[in-house]
This record gives C-alpha cells, structure tokens and sequence, in this order.
C-alpha cells in the first residue's frame, strides 16, 4: 500500500531478470502477468480531471499553488507538474505521500523533505516527520491541489493523505482543488467496516475494505460526515472525472506504487493484502507481488513455488527472503469472476489457513517485522477468530452485516459519478 519512482514511473520490468528476482517456477507462457499497466477506453474515453485543464486552469491564474502529487499526476504522459508550469502556473511547493513525491520509497520508509532536483521546488514529505501539513508549510500558499490516483481500499494510505491535507486547508483557511481520477477498484463494496477500537494507520475511518468511492467522492464524506478533527469543514472543489462510471473498467497507465506494477496486482490487492498479517509472503521481493501467496511451509501441500529476493525501491527485505515459498499462483486468475462476484475472495484465505501446518504461526505479526497486525488491516477482531474457528464464508459474510448496507446507503450521498 505505497508510491514509486520518478515523475512518471513506466513500468519498466525488464530492468530486473526474472530470476535474480524471484525464483518462480513458471514457463515463458508466463509473461503476460509482467505486461506493464496500460489505459483501456473500452468504446469511450475517459479523462481524468487533471487532463481537464481547460476547467480549473481560470482557478489557479495569479496563485501560489501547492501540489499534493506523486507518480500517477500525469496529464497524458507528462507530470502535472511539469504540465501545469510550462502553462506559467505558479507551483511554489509540492507535497509527497507515502513512497515520495518521486515515489522510489519503499512500503513504510520515512521520506525527508528535499528540493526537488528536476524543478528546484521544494517538497516537502507526508510520510515522515509530520503526516498533516504545517502552518508554515502553507504559509506561502493560496491554493492546494490534490492529484493522486487511489486504488479504492481502506488499508491503501493515499486516502489518509487526502484527509490530513483536508485537516489542514480547513484549520488555515486554504482551499484545495481535488483533480479527480477513476477508482479500479470501484465496481463493487465489501468487507467490514473498520472497528475503531482498531483505528491506526491503514485505518482511520468507519468504511469497509473496498469503499467504492473516488478520491474527490471520498473528501464529500469526510466533510459530510463531520469525520475531520473538530467537525472542521474543507471548502472543496472537485474536477470530475469525465465519461465515466463506477461498473467502468479502468486501466491505470501508471502504476501508483512499487508493488501495484500490473492490472491483475491493483484488482488482486483488496484481498491479497489481508495476507500481510499472515505468515505468508503476497510476492514482495518478486516482480510480481500481490498476484501470488505462499510460504516455505506449504512445501508439499502445494506445487507452484517462488523465491522472494531483495528489490530495491519494491521490497529490500521481504517476507521469507531467499527461501522457496509455496502455495497459489493467480497471476491467471480470470479477473472477469471478481468483477462478477463483486466481493473480497475469502475463500483463499480460509484455504491457506486451513493448509498450513503450524496455525499458531499463521496470524502471528510478531515472527516478522514484515508483517502486519491482521486484525487492524481486516479493521475488526472478528474475522481472525471466524477463520480460527472454521466459520464458511457465508458466516463470516453474515456478520458484516448491518454495517455494510448501512454504509452503501450513506454512501449514496456522496457519489459524483452512477
């Protein structure tokens, strides 16, 4: 759940062999998984609101302005950015979310502010030694612009950004304009809703897992539900997305962090980070992560293998570095059956549970540094227990509820797009 490199980060896999990185046991046949992520206008065309210039343009004319980005605030190919000053905006400060401004910061790595070296503003982190932009910070700005793209789940940190920077503008009178980009991951709503009880950060607010909503969606309810600090309210402007809908496929043409690098790793993502908070690795360490699980552990149990390496900038040291790991390969995995189902695949994390040998090991975040709390990634105690406890998934399902359908009915107020 975090950022990457350079201004626009292509997904360039052929930097690595496959074999220094990941001793899968796969053929050639294989490849396709690795294809970088590309834009798909399936018989429509769908512009973002950053490439919407035309629209907000007139609102940043004769304007300090502050640029909450990394990586994915492309216009096209080009960074907003570098778009937005050969148009003589004035950007007088840039501010980065986890992984960095130019996004070459590992999952969870503190970043430092810096002078950017390629326009000689300075950034200034979000994921360092303040999360919520100081009053200093905004100082010397007049107006803030928000342009990350999410991928539409609670545990993915972007949404976090989005709420301090709001926080922020409301508490120093600054307005923020939000250029919108579509959710991939916004054709369906599941999961339980975050306890807060279990409130840390990949969980700050009362949602489910997968929340259904877009980044400028997602700042009406902050507001509407009164959820910033104080009930403080941000005064907000959203560019819309274009031609487009939550049912829409959406191909992101940037990755938006080091280890979301294909189509098949954004939509596997809402189910397969709940494995975090297992002994098992997601495929940190290879050039495929998050579209396979396993473990050293599941030898016998399972034929597919892989071997987690250390990846600069994707995972210097992952979950069982170095050692054969076994378990599912779903890097095939027909993605047509989640967008038909419309869920979280539980049935892969009953299974897995189910096949390893040692289950006190299974859930237990203290053997590894690398691994996270599941209970607060899953946002409630419940369903570590219901896998425990051999609960089917129509049970587990069950006790979502009514919090889910209470949520899909707020959430209707909120919606900018069908």
């Amino acid at each position: 759940m975090k950022l990457s490199s350079s201004i626009i980060l292509p997904v360039c896999l052929a930097m690595f062999s496959l074999q220094a990185c990941a001793n899968a046991k796969v053929t050639d046949s294989d490849s396709s998984s690795l294809k970088p992520i590309v834009r798909k206008t399936e018989n429509h065309e769908i512009r973002t609101g950053a490439a919407q210039t035309e629209r907000y343009l007139p609102l940043l004319k004769g304007k300090r302005i502050g640029m909450v980005v990394n990586p994915t605030s492309v216009i096209n190919e080009t960074t907003v950015v570098d778009s937005l000053l050969k148009r003589g905006v004035n950007i007088v400060k840039i501010f980065g979310p986890e992984h960095g401004f130019r996004g070459n910061a590992s999952a969870g790595i503190k970043v430092d502010d810096a002078i950017d070296q390629k326009t000689g503003i300075k950034a200034i982190s979000l994921y360092g030694k303040h999360e919520i932009p100081t009053p200093a910070d905004l100082a010397d700005v007049d107006l803030m612009v928000f342009d990350i793209q999410d991928v539409g789940v609670r545990f993915y940190t972007y949404i976090n950004t989005l709420q301090y920077v709001m926080q922020a503008c409301a508490e120093n009178k600054k307005e923020l304009l939000i250029l919108d980009r579509p959710n991939p991951n916004g054709f369906y709503i599941d999961g339980p809703i975050l306890d807060s009880r279990l409130i840390s950060g990949i969980g700050l607010k009362p949602i489910p897992i997968v929340h259904g909503l877009t980044v400028g969606e997602y700042a009406q309810m902050l507001n509407g539900e009164g959820w910033l600090k104080n009930k403080v309210q941000c005064k907000i402007t959203i560019i819309k997305v274009a031609d487009y809908n939550h049912d829409m496929p959406y191909d992101l043409p940037v990755k938006p962090s080091p280890n979301l690098n294909t189509q098949q790793s954004i939509l596997l993502y809402p189910t397969l980070c709940l494995f975090e908070g297992t002994y098992l690795s997601q495929g940190r360490g290879t050039l495929f992560p998050f579209t396979v699980l396993g473990a050293p552990a599941l030898k016998g149990k399972y034929s597919f293998s892989f071997t987690p390496k250390s990846i600069k900038g994707m995972a210097e040291t992952p979950l069982h570095q170095n050692q054969e790991c076994y378990g599912l390969d779903l890097r095939n995995y027909n993605i047509s059956n989640l967008r038909k189902e419309k869920v979280l695949n539980l049935k892969w994390l009953i299974e897995l549970y189910q096949a390893y040998p040692d289950k006190a090991d299974f859930f237990n975040f203290k053997l590894s540094k690398q691994m996270n709390n599941f209970d607060k990634l899953a946002g409630v105690y419940s369903l570590k227990e219901q896998i425990i406890a051999g609960k089917s998934e129509k049970e587990i399902r069950a006790s979502w509820e009514p919090g889910l359908s209470q949520y899909k009915k707020m959430r209707k107020k909120y919606l900018l797009y069908p």
